[in-house]
């Protein structure tokens, strides 16, 4: 069934009882072309892809929960490509005109609301900073512009300019950046896979990996083994696990990430704004809740939950940033388990096992990643080619010496 204005009409006429599950729960065939292993956002996009444009349709995706479980419905749903570095500028930039165009190409409202992200800079130095990126990001074609203190203050004048500890002096404004409805992503994809033929395999938890002569033959799961021809890795902070499972030790930490929403508010942040002194991230949802994070909790878990020293940290950094947040109450949080990686860019490569395949390492990127990332996936499996866009997040980059370090602060993942 397509999705529109029409169809909406005429079902609400029958009192909504004509609608079809929008993917169906297949029983695991013996054997795939491709078994991938994660149905959040990265491993669903990569199915989709495989399907739409690579024509690879006998694929299962495996989910040990339900989908949406892990943290493609875990995030702060922000989707920008303001990068400076050219491993990275170039690909978060694809990603942002598939999002443009997603909700078309896979026919489901996923809510993509190119509100603008601002980031906001305290010191002239933090001001040449993102001016430097700033031109880098026009350079590559990606819209950027900088800002002044009265510009902010015109577009933002909730935040403290008067009495702030780190006086805001600018920021650095995308105006194509935004948020998308995050478990929408899923769905959607979710249904443009099953669509054209892959098996989406919920409750379905991954136990092993076989192997014969130096190859991938299948995976033991809940459900059974399932062999496969080529195996796909897209597990994100459980990337590290199911990665052991064939033998490979991965340059990956898994650390708690913690996101709030808050009480419903009148609208009040039309944008996505960023505090430049400390990591503080917000928000407003189309309920009028606030959305908001900081910083991973700094130890590593595999726990979908964090900490209440977390919790204070990035309320600090908001009041600081905006004090009427004194007055809001917290409404609820949630944890998603990241893959941090040595310098906070991902990896999408082959393995030195001929058909073993690794995403991860998204770090905080993971969300705004997801089209591209399903994308170049795909290419590289159909292909056992990089995509020309990914071809700098190589696994091996950490042995040749060529870190993708987009924030400057050297080989350690809590600081990404």
């Amino acid at each position: 069934m397509r999705y529109s204005a029409l169809s909406i009409f005429l079902n609400g006429l029958r009192g909504n009882k004509g609608w079809a599950p929008a993917w169906r729960d297949p029983t695991p065939k013996p054997h795939y072309d491709v078994v991938i292993v994660g149905g959040g956002g990265h491993g669903l996009a990569t199915a989709y892809y495989l399907a739409k444009e690579f024509g690879v349709t006998n694929v299962a995706v495996l989910e040990k929960g339900y989908l949406g479980s892990g943290n493609i419905g875990r995030n702060t749903t922000i989707i920008r490509s303001n990068y400076l570095l050219p491993g990275n500028n170039p690909f978060y930039e694809l990603s942002m005109k598939l999002w443009e165009g997603l909700e078309q190409d896979f026919n489901f409202n996923a809510m993509v609301s190119q509100r603008g992200v601002l980031n906001l800079f305290h010191s002239d130095a933090q001001r040449d900073a993102y001016t430097r990126r700033g031109n880098a990001m026009r350079l590559h074609g990606v819209d950027a512009e900088l800002l002044d203190r009265q510009a902010v203050r015109k577009k933002l004048p909730f935040l403290d300019f008067d009495n702030a500890r780190f006086p805001i002096m600018g920021g650095l404004f995308q105006p194509r950046g935004g948020t998308v409805r995050h478990d929408a992503v899923a769905w959607g994809y979710a249904r443009g896979a099953d669509q054209r033929g892959v098996d989406i395999i919920t409750q379905c938890e991954v136990t092993g990996i076989r192997s014969e002569n130096g190859q991938i033959t299948g995976v033991e799961t809940s459900k059974g083994f399932i062999g496969c021809g080529k195996l796909a890795l897209a597990a994100a902070g459980n990337s590290t696990v199911v990665a052991d499972m064939a033998g490979l030790r991965l340059p990956i930490e898994s650390h708690v990430l913690q996101a709030f929403v808050s009480e419903g508010l009148k609208p009040f942040i039309d944008t996505v704004v960023t505090f430049g002194a400390g990591h503080f991230y917000a928000s407003q949802s189309d309920k009028g809740g606030l959305v908001f994070g900081g910083d991973i909790d700094g130890y590593n878990s595999y726990a979908q939950r964090g900490n209440l020293a977390s919790v204070e940290h990035v309320a600090e950094a908001g009041l600081a940033l905006i004090p009427s947040l004194s007055r809001v109450r917290y409404l609820r949080s949630w944890g998603g388990v990241m893959d941090m990686s040595m310098d906070g860019s991902p990896i999408i490569d082959r393995t030195h096992i001929d058909n073993l395949y690794l995403n991860t390492g998204w770090c905080y990127g993971g969300f705004k990643a997801t089209p591209a990332s399903g994308f170049c996936y795909a290419h590289l499996i159909a292909r056992n080619a990089p995509h020309q866009t990914a071809r700098a997040f190589r696994l091996d980059r950490f042995a040749r010496g060529y870190p993708i370090d987009e924030k400057g602060v050297g080989a350690q993942p809590n600081l990404h």
